[in-house]
């Protein structure tokens, strides 16, 4: 069965240890830090959290979606990302 994008953020964030949010709102920067932990990209998190773009570029790069970790071609996650995000933390 298909998923949708609501269900892949929630399962991705449930996997993360957040919690599941109704309808289908965008990762927190709360969020997006879990996920940056459970697949190896450090972030500093001492002070603020960076910019949701940076998290989400550095996310793909991570788990070889990109190239590189770039903010700008990263200002949000398809569907097909949130797939490759969801096979990597499970």
């Amino acid at each position: 069965m298909e998923h949708t994008v609501g269900e892949l953020r929630n399962a991705i964030r449930v996997a993360v240890g957040r919690f599941e949010r109704e309808g289908s709102p965008a990762f927190t920067k709360e969020d997006l830090a879990a996920v940056c932990d459970a697949v190896g990209y450090e972030i500093e998190t001492s002070g603020r959290l960076p910019p949701k773009a940076e998290m989400r570029a550095g996310i793909l790069w991570k788990i070889d979606v990109v190239e590189k970790a770039d903010p700008e071609e990263a200002p949000s996650f398809r569907k097909d990302e949130l797939e490759a995000i969801m096979a990597a933390v499970q």
